[in-house]
């Protein structure tokens, strides 16, 4: 009973905020939502500690949901270590993020509304987390995306925010529907939709094949690559990536709800999810750490030159998620978690940070326009530069310990996918530590830059906002060091049978014995990455400004800028051309032309060309009205002799006799 308690207690909370918010009030609908929450992030720690301690996993069944021939689908939960993990951490951010949201949002006349989204948003992550089939699993996934785009679009009086999450909803309904294909995919083949049956199955269907296109294709391969690509979309890798950054005009406290530890992770809980499939298919590994590796090499470039604060903190996450799928692709399912969880604390304490931030600075995001806010918001400042320095990989925080492991291990696979990667997430731990501490100096270090109106009422953060600070600094700094053993450490049994790995791919044992060089390689580029920004900023900013005004900095600049030019691809190569084919085709082809004229403009063409015929008729002539009299008695006769199937034939004779007459 408890285990559904934890599940359904958001949802609670989000029925009473959102349906009788009127009745309970503003602060009635924050204290509701709130307690519900802490108490299902209560309830995940007591289970995670009841499930190590006696090595449980539970499986329990709710109620039978289709039944329909071969197709079985229940509402069942799945508890294992993988699943108390992802509860820990939804429910432990989300809390915070309540508790903050509850200052944060004081103003908004519409609080309870969004209370009610957050919440709700929190429950359909854990249905997703929890499910026991791929079905149950997909109607998480379909929630948390029709929550962010509530949540995205919660000010919807502003034109950006409606496209932002129109434009969040299309990019992953595209990869929903790669995702649902690959799912048929798998019961076309394996007859069921339970991940413990058809995990059991997989090994089985290693040499099968299936004919797609005509084309003879690997039953795992094919299943792995449309999995992924569904992961893609709601982790924003590269080429999926677009709605991210443009999420940010949603309130700060979605950003770091959606952004740190929950929607953006499902991608990478479901492939460790489906980690006994993805080890049966090379190809798809590999496939999954180059599209990792160069998400992560990408988005840290991008992060170079932005200038909003929220999309520089959001292409970061977009980089990390990154690490983590390279991590999956190396068969370090467990790494890729550990990271997880880590950067859930870290980045959520960013996002929260640089709302205060904004909120400070009266909803100002332009990085140029800030500067001298160590001195009125030293609380801030100290811990932005906790989750900034962890985000870099500052030795002994959090991020330390996960994204230097996942480098080792790609390293240590000597093979050229990994090679590849451990050089891409090398040069990218660079450039995060570059645009980080480029982000603390343009907010925080230099002098200000700010209007004289807006900063003088700059003022730290209200203890509502302060305290989930502070314990995500806790994270930030002690997470990654208290749990390392637990998560990656040699011979743990933490992760039981919820990972699996095949033994030709285990690599940790061979990054204990990396060279020193390679180990301490992404440290020693972080620490270049910080001091260089800060030598460039302090003290060679013409030089920097005259490198961007050169002719070949101009050009390197603006492709960065224009985030590698994807939105003017896809608006230019894809969108426009959509929109002509629909035009040409759709519009004037279908709906302008067929089918008008076989609908309203051609019943009424027809019924007036009908018309004018029997007008004729009517000629004022008696013996025209008795020919017509005469044939029509005729044709009569003769239809009552004649047998039945003739008789169709004769009256439509007689109606055409009539109009032509």
């Amino acid at each position: 009973m408890l285990l559904l308690i934890t599940v359904f207690l958001p949802l609670f909370g989000s029925i009473i905020a959102g349906l009788f918010g009127f009745y309970v009030g503003r602060q009635g609908s924050v204290f509701i939502t709130t307690l519900t929450t802490f108490m299902s992030c209560c309830f995940s720690f007591f289970l995670c500690k009841e499930s190590m301690k006696n090595q449980y996993e539970f499986l329990l069944y709710l109620s039978n949901w289709i039944d329909s021939g071969l197709f079985n689908c229940n509402w069942s939960f799945l508890f294992d270590s993988l699943t108390f993990i992802m509860l820990i951490v939804v429910t432990s951010i989300s809390t915070l993020v309540h508790i903050y949201s509850s200052q944060y949002m004081i103003n908004d006349p519409h609080l309870s509304r969004f209370m009610s989204f957050l919440s709700l948003f929190t429950f359909f992550m854990l249905v997703l987390i929890t499910g026991d089939n791929f079905i149950q699993m997909f109607v998480g996934w379909e929630g948390v995306g029709f929550c962010s785009f509530l949540l995205i679009n919660f000010w919807f009086s502003r034109l950006q925010a409606n496209k932002a999450a129109i434009k969040a909803m299309l990019v992953n309904r595209v990869s929903d529907l790669i995702l649902i294909l690959g799912i048929l995919t798998i019961f076309y083949n394996v007859k069921t939709i339970e991940y413990f049956s058809t995990f059991a199955i997989i090994p089985v269907l290693q040499n099968f094949n299936f004919i797609f296109c005509n084309y003879s294709l690997g039953i795992i391969d094919v299943v792995c690559i449309l999995i992924f690509i569904g992961a893609m979309g709601k982790s924003a890798q590269i080429g999926l990536h677009l709605w991210l950054p443009d999420a940010m005009e949603g309130p700060t406290p979605v950003s770091a709800l959606i952004h740190a530890a929950t929607m953006v992770t499902a991608g990478v809980y479901l492939v460790t999810r489906c980690s006994p499939i993805f080890e049966y298919s090379v190809f798809s590994l590999k496939v999954i750490t180059v599209i990792g590796a160069s998400t992560a090499f990408f988005a840290s470039t991008v992060g170079l030159v932005q200038n909003d604060f929220k999309k520089i903190v959001a292409y970061s996450t977009c980089s990390q998620l990154g690490y983590m799928f390279f991590a999956c692709g190396l068969s370090n399912y467990s790494a890729a978690i550990f990271h997880l969880s880590n950067h859930a604390y870290f980045k959520a304490l960013l996002f929260l940070c640089s709302g205060a931030v904004i909120h400070a600075m009266k909803d100002e995001q332009d990085i140029r326009k800030m500067g001298g806010l160590r001195r009125i918001m030293p609380y801030t400042y100290m811990m932005f530069l906790i989750g900034s320095l962890s985000l870099m990989g500052f030795p002994f925080l959090t991020g330390f310990y996960s994204k230097d492991f996942i480098l080792e291990v790609s390293f240590s696979s000597f093979d050229e996918t990994g090679h590849f990667s451990y050089w891409l997430g090398t040069v990218g731990a660079f450039f995060t530590a570059f645009y980080s501490t480029r982000l603390l100096f343009f907010s925080f270090l230099s002098e200000t830059n700010a209007h004289k109106n807006v900063i003088k009422d700059a003022h730290d953060v209200p203890f509502a906002m302060g305290f989930p600070l502070g314990i995500l600094a806790l994270g930030s700094i002690f997470v990654g060091y208290l749990s390392k053993d637990l998560f990656i450490g040699l011979g743990t049994n933490f992760w039981n049978n919820s990972i699996f790995v095949h033994p030709t791919h285990n690599y940790t044992i061979d990054a204990e014995f990396l060279y020193p060089f390679f180990k301490l390689l992404p440290v020693i580029l972080s620490f270049c990455g910080l001091f260089s920004a800060l030598y460039l900023y302090l003290f060679q900013f013409k030089f920097l400004y005259d490198l961007k005004t050169s002719s070949y900095g101009l050009v390197f600049y603006n492709f960065l800028n224009r985030k590698w030019f994807f939105d003017k691809l896809y608006t230019e190569l894809v969108n426009q051309h959509v929109l002509n084919v629909g035009y040409t085709f759709t519009y004037k082809m279908y709906d302008k032309g067929l089918f008008e004229l076989c609908g309203p403009y051609g019943f009424i063409s027809f019924f007036s060309f009908l018309s004018q015929f029997i007008i004729k008729l009517q000629t004022g002539f008696i013996y025209h009205y008795s020919l017509i009299i005469l044939v029509s008695v005729l044709l009569l006769i003769m239809c009552l002799f004649l047998s039945v199937t003739f008789h169709f034939f004769f009256l439509i004779f007689f109606i055409f006799f009539l109009i032509f007459f």
